[in-house]
Parts: C-alpha cells; sequence; structure tokens
C-alpha cells in the first residue's frame, strides 16, 4: 500500500502518520519527490482503517499495491533512483560503462586492460576474481589474490570497481579491498540468503538476470536486497536461455522497457554474454542506450584469443575506443550523456 500526500503537508503531520503507522507493526519507506511525498507501506496492511487515512486533510490518495514486490516498485518511488558508486552516478542522465577482462589474469594484464579502457573512457574497471563455471574443470579465477589486483588495478587508473561475489563468507573481504559494486551474478540471482546477506551492507549491489528468470523474479531478488535496508540495487539484463543457440543467449531488450516502467532501480546491460560473440557487442550495447538502458558492462581484453575465459565474447581496447566513440554519438539523442 502507498500513501500519497499532498504537496503542502506538513513535516509534523508526515511524523504523526508514520508514528501511527509504525505502531501497528508496518514498516515505511518515505519517498519524498519534487511535488509530493509517498510512504510505502510493507506489512500486514489490513490493521489499518484506509478510509479513515483517506480523509486526513493532508492525504491525497491510498492505493493498494499488487505486485509483490514493494519497495523496488515505482508505485513506492516514482523518480528514478540515483545510486552513487565510488563517485560513479548511475541512474541519472549521464550513462556509466563498465568495462574490463571476463577474469583477472595478472597484475599486467588488468593493470594494462584498466589503462586502456580508462583512456578511452570508461567510467568503472569490471573483471572477474571467483568465476562460477558451467565446469569444475574451468577456470575458477584467482579468488583473493585476483580480488586484490583488480582493486589496485583500479586504484591505480582512479575508477570504480565492480566484481562478482559468490558467496557471503567473502563480504568482509570485499568490503575491506574498497570493491565499490558488489555484483551477484546469473546464477546466484536467486540464492536467497546471499541476497539477504548484501541487504545487510550499505555498499551498491549490482543483480544480474538469472538465465531463466521472470522480469517478476528478477525484481523480487532485488526486493530481497532492498527488504534488509539496503537500497542501492542495479539491475542487469544478461540474456536470457531460449531455444536459440546460434548466441550463447537470447538479450532481451524489452526487459529494459518493462523494468523502467515497473521499477525505479536503473538497469544496464551486458551484451558480452548475451551473445558471446564480439562482432555483436557493440551494436547491441548502441541498442541498449537506444532503449533506455542506464549504461553498459562489456568484456575487454588486450588478447581475447589467449584470453583464460570467455575470450570468443571480449572486444580488444581498440574495439572498445570505437564502441566509446559510437556510445558518445547516440547518447545526445536519447537525452543523456557519456
Amino acid at each position: 500500500m502507498i500513501i500519497v500526500l499532498k504537496p503542502n503537508a506538513p513535516q509534523a503531520f508526515v511524523d504523526t502518520l508514520t508514528k501511527m503507522i509504525r505502531s501497528k507493526g508496518l514498516q515505511i519507506d518515505v519517498s519524498k519527490g519534487a511535488r509530493k511525498t509517498i510512504l510505502g507501506l510493507v506489512g500486514n496492511t489490513s490493521v489499518l482503517d484506509t478510509e479513515q487515512i483517506s480523509g486526513y486533510e493532508y492525504v491525497e490518495q491510498v492505493v493498494r499495491v499488487d505486485a509483490p514486490y514493494k519497495r523496488a516498485s515505482r508505485a513506492f518511488h516514482p523518480e528514478d533512483t540515483v545510486i552513487n558508486a565510488g563517485g560513479v552516478q548511475i541512474g541519472g542522465k549521464k550513462l556509466v560503462v563498465m568495462a574490463g577482462p571476463c577474469s583477472v589474469e595478472s597484475p599486467e594484464q588488468i593493470e594494462g586492460v584498466a589503462r586502456d579502457i580508462q583512456a578511452s573512457g570508461a567510467t568503472m574497471l569490471r573483471g572477474g576474481a571467483f568465476k562460477p563455471r558451467t565446469s569444475p574443470y574451468s577456470f575458477q579465477g584467482l579468488r583473493d589474490q585476483g580480488l586484490e589486483m583488480l582493486c589496485e588495478a583500479g586504484k591505480k587508473v582512479h575508477l570504480p570497481v565492480v566484481t562478482e561475489i559468490m558467496s557471503a563468507d567473502k563480504i568482509d573481504l570485499f568490503l575491506q579491498d574498497n570493491v565499490d559494486i558488489i555484483q551477484i551474478g546469473a546464477r546466484n540471482m536467486q540464492n536467497f540468503d546471499l541476497l539477504k546477506a548484501v541487504g545487510k551492507i550499505r555498499k551498491p549491489v549490482l543483480l544480474k538476470r538469472g538465465l531463466c528468470a521472470t522480469i517478476e523474479e528478477w525484481l523480487m531478488s532485488a526486493e530481497y536486497i532492498m527488504a534488509g535496508g539496503n537500497h542501492d540495487v542495479i539491475l542487469c539484463e544478461r540474456g536470457i536461455r531460449t531455444f536459440e543457440t546460434y548466441t550463447r543467449n537470447t538479450l532481451d531488450l524489452s526487459a529494459v522497457l518493462a523494468v523502467k516502467q515497473l521499477s525505479h532501480l536503473p538497469v544496464i546491460v551486458d551484451p558480452s554474454h548475451a551473445t558471446g560473440k564480439r562482432w555483436m557487442v557493440e551494436d547491441l550495447a548502441k541498442a541498449a542506450i537506444a532503449v533506455g538502458a542506464d549504461g553498459v558492462m562489456v568484456e575487454v581484453h588486450n588478447d581475447p584469443d589467449h584470453a583464460w575465459c570467455d575470450g570468443a565474447q571480449s572486444i580488444t581496447p581498440k574495439m572498445f575506443d570505437g564502441l566509446m566513440q559510437s556510445l558518445r554519438q547516440i547518447a545526445p539523442i536519447v537525452g543523456r550523456e557519456l
């Protein structure tokens, strides 16, 4: 349920109303927009007399929210959420570009890629230290050592870092190394214990859509994180599994539009994992920006043909530079900046 207050509602009234609602055992999220204040209620709202509340002088409207996700719903928070991650704004007018190798392989490799993408205008450095792989015999990442290399490379080129966590027991390490955005991968989208754990910290979380997840399931996973108190959630569309085998996955750009309609959370697109083919990355990144994504995440490797993992979908630094030039041309057309 949401309670929409009139623009002239005094703070004393808001305080009295929220105190009364909390006394009924409900939780409240307060969203203050340019004109209106919205109170989002979570819990058993049947204990409230909605007719009485509707009659209050400063209440404009009382609306029940049918969606199972509440805090992630645009009804609870009509204005777009903008998240600050290491000084980078995600969800505002300026687009974010996260780039880097699928996996950290050595200090020389990650630092070289970091310098290249920074020179081309990337806003964040991505890289994998802990790698969830389909085969137990595939390279699983350099783990703690790789995380240290990634964060050090980010510091050297002054780029915030985003990287994937696989288990809750590594949260302290991620916080200790000052990871700017903690990524929850597609395979862990419904790892509810992990979602609850990152919900307890105050660090932005990048939540990738599961391989076979519906949009509602994706938003419900975001709700798990937000229910814990961490409202800094960024959604990432990275393709879903369909009957098509030509591409690694099927990129669902319609999901960007759907989520923008249903939720206030920022959305980025990962065309690298969606396709598995480097020649598709630039065009699909441009398409993502055209449909309203708040940014893209792409894999960049200095020698993709000899990458330790996912080389086929990794673009070279030269290709990345070309991608950035293309995005600079598209951004103003859709009312964005790069």
